[in-house]
């Protein structure tokens, strides 16, 4: 089994001042199975923290991603057809292309869980493999 996470999730992560700080960290902390960061989550969170925290932050996030056990899971051309067609199925949602990536690739890995605040985009998307997504924290 593994866990899934988005953007939103790895900036509270980041940022101590975010409200759902200490709900990530803990959820986080009692997390047992492997943590997948999709590849296509990486220049989104990289922008917000660097413009939000600035460039140490950035580059300390990277480097903590880099010591830790967590997975990147790189996009592939079938990932990349899926994200398109939930771009096309969710079109009035406007749910973008980040997070039609992250459902993708957690489709094509059979994961279920995915760790995210946002629950607007995740709550409507119906995954191919499940009936739903469970959402975390």
């Amino acid at each position: 089994m593994a866990v899934v996470v988005d953007t939103s999730f790895l900036y509270a992560l980041t940022d101590r001042t975010e409200a759902d700080y200490a709900a990530c960290v803990a959820a986080l902390a009692a997390e047992p199975d492997a943590v997948i960061v999709p590849q296509s989550v990486l220049p989104e969170i990289c922008y917000l923290i660097s413009s939000r925290l600035g460039p140490d932050t950035e580059l300390a996030f990277l480097r903590g991603l880099s010591a830790s056990d967590w997975r990147i899971a790189p996009m592939t051309a079938a990932d990349m057809a899926r994200s398109m067609d939930l771009l096309e199925t969710y079109r009035a949602a406007d749910i973008g292309f980040v997070d039609a990536s992250v459902i993708a690739v957690a489709e094509r890995l059979g994961v279920v869980r995915i760790y995210t605040l946002d629950r607007r985009d995740f709550g409507i998307m119906r995954p191919a493999h499940a009936e739903a997504f469970e959402l975390l924290p």
